[in-house]
């Protein structure tokens, strides 16, 4: 089943724990650059409040380079034009190198997290508000929004359905260009759910349409659901959502994973993610309502046993103040064995590649289904 752990500390024990630290006092670099979502987005503008806090604090200069679509946002890191990507999903495709990142020009990348931002807002079905549905399983022979050309959000609707025990095959899958163009469809009845966040203007637009808005209820007792839903994208985990067009007074039970994710490359400077963490966790209350969903980077919000590995330097800021556990530190070195496989399998098959890139990204995922099954861990995609 899906587990977050999530983390209680006084912060008192925090700061006294770190007040004694060998590495309390790294030093940032003179200048951080960032790449992030686009202007006008929440995560750029959390970006831009934290990017603020550290120049305060450390003088360290920033700049955050907008990028509108995953390739844009990681390739600055790839080639080492950044220092960090406050990323969405993406980022976990390019540590497994799947989708978009299977590919000859990627292949799987050495990712680190350094924080990650699960705020009040969630990541959900939409359905239109007229069409009869409770819980995914609801949606079944229901018109469901597929997005060309966008894997991480088909790939977020394909969990949701699995939660309900179905697949694309029991539903009537529509294609749409893009996704403002689903919510159009969805709008003028010609379909009935997409895939977003709850917070999106997208998710605003059809609740004042005349369908409405619903979002299906993901029962925390169902155990089978969520493991359905871990074995097609186990990035997922449980979330109360709170905030967002047509929620509940309440809130209603869901799933979601963290956004932004902040991620540099292993190779990072120790001390910058140090800082950064330090900063991050010590000046939280600085910036937690400078910008919509910076209030998710709270300690208590990290999942501390998810799906992509932390820098070196915030397990050791995590360790010194008294919260990184034994089971925590053998999910990270499972992590980091899955990464180097994958790392190696890579090498292995790109020494004798096919040309056509098709036959290329086919290959790759054939022989590293095949490497992680040889291992005993689980290819998921």
């Amino acid at each position: 089943m899906l587990r977050q752990t999530p983390l209680s500390l006084a912060t008192a024990a925090l700061f006294g724990a770190l007040a004694i630290s060998p590495f309390a006092n790294a030093e940032m670099p003179d200048t951080l650059n960032w790449t992030a979502y686009g202007t006008g987005t929440s995560g750029h503008a959390q970006i831009m409040a934290i990017g603020q806090i550290i120049q305060q604090r450390s003088g360290t200069q920033f700049r955050v380079i907008p990028g509108e679509n995953d390739i844009l946002r990681m390739t600055p890191l790839k080639t080492g034009r950044v220092d960090l990507c406050a990323c969405g999903i993406a980022s976990y495709y390019g540590s497994e190198g799947v989708m978009m990142f299977a590919g000859p020009d990627w292949g799987p990348q050495p990712i680190r997290v350094i924080s990650t931002s699960l705020a009040s807002f969630g990541l959900g079905m939409a359905v239109a508000g007229d069409v009869d549905v409770e819980t995914p399983a609801d949606l079944k022979g229901k018109r469901v929004a597929y997005i060309r050309g966008d894997d991480a959000l088909n790939k977020a609707a394909e969990a949701y359905l699995a939660f309900g025990g179905l697949g694309w095959d029991d539903v009537e899958k529509v294609v749409f260009p893009g996704y403002n163009s689903a919510f159009d469809g969805i709008i003028s009845g010609r379909a009935d759910a997409a895939i977003t966040t709850t917070v999106t203007p997208a998710a605003q637009r059809l609740a004042a349409s005349p369908r409405g808005i619903q979002w299906p209820q993901l029962a925390r007792d169902n155990q089978a659901g969520w493991q359905r839903m871990e074995a097609v994208a186990p990035y997922f985990q449980p979330h109360e959502v709170t905030a967002g067009a047509g929620i509940p007074e309440d809130g209603y039970h869901s799933a979601s994973y963290p956004y932004p994710i902040m991620v540099a490359n292993a190779d990072l400077e120790y001390d910058t993610a140090y800082g950064l963490i330090k900063t991050l966790v010590e000046d939280y209350d600085r910036y937690k309502d400078a910008a919509p969903g910076a209030a998710g980077y709270a300690v208590e919000n990290q999942n501390m046993t998810w799906v992509i590995p932390f820098h070196e330097a915030v397990v050791d800021y995590y360790r010194q103040a008294g919260i990184w556990t034994e089971e925590m530190q053998a999910h990270q070195d499972q992590l980091l064995k899955r990464q180097q496989l994958l790392a190696e399998a890579w090498d292995r098959y790109t020494a004798s590649a096919p040309d056509d890139e098709e036959a290329f990204r086919q290959g790759w995922l054939d022989a590293r289904a095949e490497a992680l099954e040889a291992a005993g861990m689980r290819p998921v995609f």
